[in-house]
């Protein structure tokens, strides 16, 4: 069990990911990188950044940065919440696309690109979901 968000958990995520065909087919066309940004609330000292490298359906590369991103590539997409956000988001609770409308989450990029696959990104999520967590 990896202990949410740590540079194991996203390697173990990636493994998921990556052998996941659902989400293979979802994102057979996607073409972008993302920073997963936890920000630090009453449960979560600190920020972290989770940055995955997506391409057709398969995640090519990831980084994980504690307080300081300074050393991460610059992605594409920047998806950022509160870890209590996060922690729901992966209990399946919050809708990672409903999470943006609701104010939960913010989306950096380019939104039209998004939009056209929510599946890919409800899949990324419930992907996410299948890790063993510790909170």
């Amino acid at each position: 069990m990896a202990k949410f968000p740590s540079e194991e958990w996203v390697k173990q995520y990636v493994e998921k990911l990556n052998s996941n065909p659902d989400y293979e087919d979802a994102a057979r066309n996607w073409e972008g990188d993302i920073t997963f940004v936890v920000k630090g609330d009453e449960r979560f000292a600190g920020e972290a950044y989770l940055y995955l490298d997506l391409y057709h359906g398969k995640c090519r590369g990831v980084a994980y940065a504690f307080n300081d991103s300074s050393g991460l590539k610059k992605s594409e997409f920047r998806y950022i919440g509160t870890y209590s956000n996060w922690v729901r988001l992966l209990k399946g609770e919050i809708d990672p696309i409903q999470g943006v409308l609701m104010g939960k989450f913010r989306l950096e990029g380019p939104m039209v690109k998004v939009m056209r696959y929510t599946r890919a990104a409800k899949e990324l999520v419930r992907t996410a979901a299948m890790v063993p967590t510790e909170w």
